[in-house]
């Protein structure tokens, strides 16, 4: 079995040849997903990607392969809401612009801000609450341009370590920001931030870097160590490999969040805020696995 930083080196086999040939090469996101929703359906898809409340995409554009994940909020089964039907529109909203050719490679912003504003133009408004987070390959420049709002998000993965994370944005504990589209009569009793207010960056990948994007049911069930643990299973470049890695990540997660002994990253952040909790976090589970490698037609 191959460590990440020996699979990293493997990828990246293309820097023998000399670094100015790499550079002219065009990158593409080989990607794989897996997720558990919370009411035990694991690894079961709901139509439009969505596992529980949890929605993502995977999109290729010529010039960009792009990946989302939003997190519908549970509690608007209260209101009679089904939540996965506002973060599985969103994100099959942006898929579609995607395809389009509807977007800039470098502004993720704007592809969630567009599809937010689709939602909002519905002749029929459809209500709900979502976390969501972007991720964009510009495959000629060799740039990953990201947007998360709220608590799903990112990491990226270099020789067995963490090179890039996204920043986690809440108002207070367990309160992230959010897009909505209110019930009428409640809009000033829900929190509703902007798409603008999504945490944006830029910066180079490399072959062979990992890139993981999911909601927060992971991240609150699994430190890095953890995550970096599951990274030492992949095996080589190709989708099988990816997707058993994905599998194993999510399925870890999913045993943890219903562990009542097990002091998990949402436990000690809670107790980080004066509340006396200890073991995982019940929650829907989204994880996409990528793997930066040659554009390949």
């Amino acid at each position: 079995m191959l460590s990440v930083l020996s699979y990293g080196r493997l990828v990246a086999r293309a820097v023998i040849g000399g670094l100015s040939q790499t550079e002219s090469r065009d990158y593409s996101l080989v990607t794989a997903s897996c997720g558990f929703g919370k009411d035990f359906r694991k690894g079961i898809l709901k139509k439009g990607m969505c596992y529980g409340d949890d929605a993502c995409f995977i999109a290729r554009h010529r010039s960009a392969d792009v990946l989302g994940v939003a997190d519908g909020v549970g509690g608007w089964r209260d209101y009679g809401v089904d939540p996965s039907q506002f973060s599985g529109t969103l994100m099959k909203t942006c898929e579609r612009l995607v395809k389009e050719g509807r977007f800039i490679p470098s502004n993720p912003v704007e592809v969630l801000t567009t599809s937010y504003y689709e939602l909002l133009q519905n002749k029929v408004p459809l209500l709900g609450i979502s976390t969501a987070c972007i991720v964009v390959l510009d495959r000629q420049s060799h740039q990953l341009h990201t947007a998360n709002l709220g608590d799903s998000g990112f990491l990226v993965v270099r020789g067995g370590e963490v090179v890039h994370r996204s920043d986690e944005q809440q108002h207070y504990f367990n309160t992230p920001f959010q897009l909505s589209i209110a019930p009428p009569g409640t809009e000033g009793a829900v929190l509703s931030d902007s798409p603008d207010a999504a945490d944006s960056t830029s910066f180079d990948v490399q072959l062979g870097d990992i890139i993981l994007t999911a909601s927060d049911g992971l991240f609150d069930n699994m430190p890095d160590y953890m995550i970096l643990q599951e990274l030492t299973k992949l095996k080589s470049t190709n989708y099988e490999s990816i997707q058993q890695t994905a599998r194993s990540i999510a399925k870890q997660a999913h045993i943890l969040a219903y562990d009542p002994n097990y002091m998990s990253p949402f436990a000690q952040f809670a107790c980080d805020n004066g509340l006396n909790v200890r073991g995982g976090k019940p929650d829907d589970i989204t994880v996409l696995l990528s793997i930066v490698a040659e554009y390949t037609d």
